[in-house]
């Protein structure tokens, strides 16, 4: 099913769109085939080449080694010259690396002050002052050594009736924990499992080992743990082997369970929310629809002390100077560049390019380099000020927008926002993404009808509306953030109904 059977066929006057004043490109909302007439700010013209939908054509001539302009911001050059009406992807537009002349904050932000009506949904208020939104009981593989027996222990509940107010109990089973170096890798993975053990929307956890990997449970447990009352530690080797230990785990959560139960979900104000913002499987509408109407809902959030999270420090290559011009001072500001830096240095190590990414669907989707992808995605954190800067799996410890260094990688992205404390993920898609998290609500937010409808049964809230005329970016950005509040108070969302749960560390060191 096209854009155009769900929709009225495009006229000279909706079959593009155009986003900015200095762009001399538009965004096809529909294929259009050679010679379709298009309007464009009073102006006619007809196109040279068939345009498939969410692609790019031409306003005007675009001389070779000339600036193909998006947004308002430079995106690439043109290979060779560019006539008005033409097509423009990667067959025309090289990628070049910019260099920027970095606007730093003059004066110090001020936390936003709070509002005088605040929201309020039903979560569960944890001891440390943060808010979970949803009950779970977490049993945390120390290493890929203990992951299948943590694995088991979860699948031994499916299809038990469980006590009110529990939600399940999750396995989180990965590949690491063992043949790491001991430095920073091993650091960051005891970092990332620490958050998702002491996590708002964890009741209480089980964090099992194998007994010899390099990533021992005692690091969790004792003097200095994430949480000593609510958290029990085992190891296959100690515990007798999987069947004794499934048996021994499954006592200890026996009791973890009577208190999870008499916890009751109670009014708490929407400022505890802490919302990561991930986007996946994008498109040339991700930053016409779904992304900026996020980012209404990432500025709403600000407005009343909650946190919003952007992360995959990929996808803001060549956007980051719009970010440093928001940061709440010049050290929030040094620190985003220093993990751009960092990432850089990271992928010539390994003989990569940030241009690496997009991936051949986002091309597909008409997203033609990093750089229009970047300046597409930073529009989910809205215009709100940069108030934090983080590295993977850090505590988000700031009200307002907040930047987190994570892969543009889905799973590894959102495994970090979780570490984080996120207690809810918003996630952008417009080729269409199945992802989820163990513990967490993973709202799905379509960028086009035409995926929308392909994909209802993962799909959340329907952003292509936008694009189809029938909404504004301001009206689908205040639909998400009712539909955040309903969902922290306990309403499914697809990817929790249909059992998503994708788990997975970000593995930066050498295998030994």
């Amino acid at each position: 099913m096209s854009l155009v059977e769900i929709a009225p066929p495009p006229t000279a006057r909706t079959a593009v769109i155009h986003l900015h004043p200095k762009d001399n490109i538009a965004i096809a909302r529909a294929s259009l085939p050679s010679g379709m007439l298009i309007e464009v700010e009073g102006q006619m013209m007809a196109t040279l080449d068939s345009v498939p939908m969410g692609h790019k054509v031409a306003l005007r001539r675009i001389e070779a080694g000339g600036r193909v302009v998006r947004y308002g911001q430079d995106m690439g050059a043109a290979r060779t010259a560019i006539d008005a009406g033409r097509w423009v992807h990667t067959h025309n537009v090289a990628f070049e690396e910019l260099s920027f002349d970095y606007e730093f904050p003059k004066s110090e932000v001020p936390y936003p002050p709070a509002p005088a009506k605040m929201p309020t949904f039903e979560g569960y208020m944890r001891e440390d002052g943060r808010a979970g939104t949803r009950n779970y009981i977490a049993v945390v593989a120390a290493s890929n050594c203990a992951a299948h027996t943590a694995e088991l222990i979860a699948a031994s509940y499916d299809g038990q009736k469980l006590p009110p107010n529990v939600d399940g109990v999750v396995a989180f089973p990965h590949g690491e924990g063992c043949g790491h170096s001991i430095g920073p890798d091993t650091a960051q993975l005891q970092r990332t499992l620490g958050g998702v053990l002491n996590h708002p929307n964890v009741s209480a956890a089980i964090i099992l080992g194998l007994g010899c990997e390099v990533n021992q449970i005692d690091h969790y447990l004792g003097a200095g743990a994430p949480r000593t009352d609510r958290l029990a530690g085992f190891t296959l080797q100690s515990s007798g082997g999987t069947r004794a230990t499934v048996e021994a785990v499954r006592n200890a959560i026996a009791g973890m369970m009577e208190r999870a139960s008499a916890e009751k979900r109670q009014s708490i104000p929407a400022s505890k929310i802490v919302l990561g913002l991930n986007c996946g499987g994008s498109d040339s509408f991700s930053g016409i629809t779904a992304n900026p109407a996020l980012g209404v809902c990432s500025d709403m959030l600000a407005e009343i002390g909650a946190s919003s999270v952007l992360a995959e420090t990929t996808e803001i290559f060549g956007a980051e100077h719009l970010l440093v011009k928001r940061a709440r001072n010049r050290e929030v500001a040094e620190r985003l560049l220093s993990f751009v830096r960092g990432y850089k240095e990271y992928l010539v190590r390994m003989g990569g390019s940030f241009n690496d990414n997009p991936s051949p669907g986002n091309k597909d989707g008409g997203l033609t380099n990093i750089l229009e992808k970047s300046l597409g995605a930073v529009a989910k954190a809205g215009a709100s000020p940069l108030m934090q800067s983080l590295d993977y799996a850090e505590r988000v410890t700031s009200p307002g927008f907040v930047f987190m260094n994570t892969p543009g990688y889905d799973p590894v992205s959102l495994t970090g926002l979780a570490a984080g404390g996120c207690n809810l993920i918003a996630f952008t898609t417009g080729r269409g993404s199945a992802i989820g998290f163990p513990t967490i609500p993973v709202i799905k937010l379509a960028t086009n009808s035409t995926m929308y409808l392909r994909m209802s049964d993962n799909m959340d809230i329907n952003a292509g509306r936008i694009a189809d005329g029938q909404a504004t970016v301001a009206e689908v950005g205040g639909e998400i953030m009712e539909f955040l509040l309903r969902v922290a108070s306990g309403e499914r969302t697809c990817s929790e109904r249909l059992g998503h749960k994708e788990f997975v560390p970000w593995r930066i060191g050498p295998v030994m």
